[in-house]
């Protein structure tokens, strides 16, 4: 669309916002009916360890949210000269998981427990077995059960349990729901009925210890919803709490809320079956749109939903950037100390070209970049470390090619359970996230990781915000009997740009020893979990 037809959408509120609350950003995308962005905004945040919880204030939620529309605001303004005071259809997506529990007055009942906390392994492991179903120990389901468990004060009040995507649509709809990927995040789903599994609801229920209690789950579990449904619209205080320039009139139609996950299969067209998706950023997960049931259930896969419905496997990693992250802030920092001041994006570019000059092996050089637990590698809590050998090859190029090699480490173990156990194979994988800002070096790495063609979309950039916009469009559309797959396909990437690079066998070799070499030292990480409280 050009200026003046992108005005006169703005000006009829032909327009469609996707926010996202993710690990360590909350965006704001406004898009166009074609799917052309408008103005984007966004808040950087971090996740806080207190009491032994990785946690979020949701006063900070709120800041980030009307910080990134407040840009978007000021961004249309300069542009196109034009107030937002109408938007057709909103929606909201964030990290799936956790736990967000509220009384029935609407009251937090504990701080919010994000899916980066390994503290309900006895919960997870109980409920796996009495379901025969992996119940991962980021669940909603599995954090309620160990507070049951713990036998923590707060669960007396419980009125409603939900997701941090669930409770901002909750906030700004007034409405108790879930799409379906990410309320498969909640409670095991079944494919049949696209609702919560009712067997395990009634196992569940059934326990002596979750019988103790005057709620009954089904009543405090958010309704289940598919990507199309209409999930209710924006309140006016929905629209205060969203635009505290006080423009923005209710009404808007509100898309299901999903996970991130959703979102990242939506922004790549890898909702139909027998396609996949990786997203690689604070966390990394992989998402294979399965077929066919697995085999077995696999403690270290997740059988999640598209937000259609229809099952995935999913890889979930707790840790991924955070600690290379942390390494280029020390080079930052050595850089001011000369006197440079060196943009973060430069820095970045730079280490990321210098591993082209590495060894395949990275040198014998280890790292493990566990800024908290990983469940894949059975860490319950993290110790970033790096390991060498007196005689390991110690150069810059090889310390950060190990970077990049560490952390892919527990998605590659994840993938290769698929892979060798339950046989499952896809021709291309979708990949997304901020280890691509630079181009080519990331991708070429995680396809010689993982031993598979990677694909980066030219709109993988813009992210989940972009994805569900893209659901708060077709959550819209006049004709719901075109199947989300159909709608991406013949709407959305009718003429998709994309760049695909395949394994190179050398570096498929060297990633292979190292990850023989990061398996054998996993004990290392052990002590230093042991004996570094």
């Amino acid at each position: 669309m050009n200026l003046v037809e992108t005005s006169k959408a703005i000006k009829q509120g032909d327009i469609f916002l996707g926010i996202e609350l993710g690990s360590t950003r909350i965006k704001s995308v406004l898009i166009t009916k074609n799917f052309d962005i408008i103005a984007s905004g966004s808040y950087v945040w971090e996740n806080n360890f207190e009491n032994g919880i990785w946690t979020y204030s949701l006063e900070e939620v709120w800041r980030g949210i009307q910080s990134s529309y407040s840009q978007i605001l000021a961004d249309v303004q300069g542009k196109y000269h034009t107030p937002i005071t109408k938007i057709s259809a909103i929606g909201v997506s964030a990290m799936m998981h956790g736990y967000l529990v509220f009384s029935k007055s609407g009251e937090l009942l504990t701080p919010f427990r994000t899916w980066r906390n390994n503290i309900t392994e006895e919960a997870a492991s109980e409920l796996t077995t009495l379901f025969n179903f992996n119940i991962p120990e980021r669940w909603s389901i599995a954090h309620l059960y160990q507070a049951i468990l713990n036998k923590e004060s707060h669960v007396n009040n419980i009125n409603f349990i939900t997701t941090l995507a669930g409770y901002v649509h909750w906030k700004l709809s007034g409405e108790k729901v879930l799409g379906i990927g990410d309320a498969s995040g909640v409670f095991p789903i079944d494919e049949t009925t696209r609702n919560y599994h009712q067997d395990m609801l009634d196992t569940f229920s059934n326990l002596e210890k979750v019988k103790e209690y005057q709620w009954d789950v089904r009543e405090i579990l958010p309704k289940v919803l598919i990507a199309g449904e209409p999930a209710g619209t924006l309140t006016n205080e929905g629209a205060q709490l969203l635009d505290v320039s006080g423009h923005l009139q209710p009404g808007s139609l509100m898309a299901p809320p999903e996970g991130d996950a959703g979102t990242g299969m939506v922004c790549t067209n890898s909702v139909r079956k027998r396609t996949g998706n990786i997203s690689v950023g604070t966390s990394a997960f992989s998402m294979i749109v399965l077929d066919k049931p697995l085999k077995k259930v696999h403690r270290d896969i997740d059988v999640v939903t598209t937000p259609t419905g229809t099952p995935v496997a999913m890889v979930h990693t707790n840790n991924c950037l955070s600690d290379i992250n942390a390494w280029a802030n020390l080079f930052k920092e050595f850089a001011e100390r000369l006197g440079i001041d060196l943009n973060i994006d430069r820095l970045f570019e730079t280490l990321f070209l210098v591993t082209t000059k590495a060894e395949p092996n990275a040198g014998g050089l280890l790292n493990y970049s566990y800024l908290s637990g990983e469940n894949i590698t059975k860490m319950p809590a993290g110790r970033p470390l790096f390991v060498r050998e007196p005689n390991s090859s110690f150069t810059l190029a090889n310390f950060f090619l190990t970077q990049l090699y560490a952390a892919l480490a527990p998605l590659k173990l994840g993938m290769d359970i698929l892979k060798n156990e339950e046989q499952i194979q896809t021709n291309v994988l979708i990949a997304q996230g901020g280890l691509f800002k630079t181009p080519i070096i990331g991708q070429q790495i995680l396809a010689n990781a993982l031993n598979t063609p990677i694909t980066i979309m030219n709109t993988a950039g813009e992210g989940g915000a972009w994805g569900m916009a893209i659901l708060a469009v077709y959550a819209i559309q006049a004709n719901p009997s075109v199947s989300l797959e159909d709608f991406l396909d013949q709407e959305v990437f009718s003429h998709p740009k994309s760049l695909t690079l395949n394994p190179e066998p050398e570096g498929v070799l060297g990633y292979q020893e190292f990850i023989k070499k990061y398996q054998a030292g996993l004990p290392i990480e052990s002590a230093a979990v042991k004996f570094l409280p």
